[in-house]
């Protein structure tokens, strides 16, 4: 009898442990604020305090998770000269940005955001936090300069569409290339299923590149391409890491289809 109380008890406590639990107070979010947060609407045009500002975005839940993964589990750090260049193609609403920012105050940055909705957010934040040496550009990287097909959600989803799939709007595109002709000290690639085409094209620059950051989105079709882009990273003498972005298969042997991408990988390359 003594034994079936003790572990009530402890149950009890483990659920309210659960229930006050606050990961996110390493970002300065208490129980309280954690909670507000989570019973904000799903989808809307909002804003929160976030270091000294105010921080802007559309959906909770992917804020959530970039908050998460940016801030706290900081996938982003690393050691950089004082003044770092850095190309950020996938940007988003701007929390990595403003993460490499507060990591070095004079960084230059170019970042890259083709979504409308996206491209506004990441405006209204860059102003926010009074953001300087950052240039943002409404364009997609992409292997020439051209205008492409894109799928916009206004989420961590949007991307370029190829031939044959519906669209629902067009945007600029721009070669990556071209501007892989000085030191690069971080370029961060996050374009949703892109990357391969992008990094064929660049394999013969990334010599200018100091440190690489891929998210690899991909199906199990294309894993002679995930082969290709981790030779094309060896071949231009970085070592690399590599993470599950999304952990879509807990149970590999016994997968399901998926309706968008089987693999999605944060590949980390560097020197030394």
């Amino acid at each position: 009898m003594r034994s079936f109380i003790l572990n009530i008890t402890k149950g009890a406590i483990k659920k309210v442990n659960k229930l006050f639990h606050n990961p996110y107070k390493k970002i300065g979010f208490n129980w309280l604020q954690l909670r507000i947060i989570k019973n904000l609407p799903s989808f809307r045009l909002q804003s929160l305090p976030f270091k000294e500002s105010k921080l802007n975005f559309y959906s909770r839940e992917e804020t959530l998770h970039s908050l998460r993964e940016i801030f706290m589990e900081e996938i982003y750090k690393q050691q950089l000269p004082s003044s770092p260049y850095i190309i950020d193609c996938g940007a988003n609403i701007g929390l990595s940005v403003l993460y490499m920012k507060m990591l070095y105050p004079d960084a230059v940055i170019i970042a890259f955001e083709p979504d409308e909705l996206n491209f506004s957010i990441l405006k209204m934040n860059v102003e926010s936090y009074s953001l300087k040496n950052v240039e943002i550009k409404k364009e997609a990287v992409w292997t020439e300069n051209t205008e492409l097909n894109f799928s916009s959600t206004g989420g961590l989803m949007s991307k370029i569409e190829k031939e044959g799939h519906a669209a629902s709007s067009k945007t600029k595109a721009i070669r990556l290339k071209d501007l892989l002709c000085r030191k690069i000290d971080f370029l961060k690639i996050d374009i949703e299923g892109a990357e391969y085409n992008v990094l064929t094209d660049i394999k013969g620059n990334l010599h200018f590149v100091g440190n690489l950051f891929i998210e690899y989105h991909g199906t199990f079709q294309q894993n002679k391409e995930l082969n290709e882009i981790l030779n094309i990273i060896t071949e231009n003498n970085f070592r690399y890491y590599i993470k599950s972005a999304i952990d879509k298969h807990p149970t590999p042997f016994l997968r399901t289809p998926s309706p968008d991408y089987d693999v999605q990988l944060n590949i980390f390359a560097f020197r030394g």
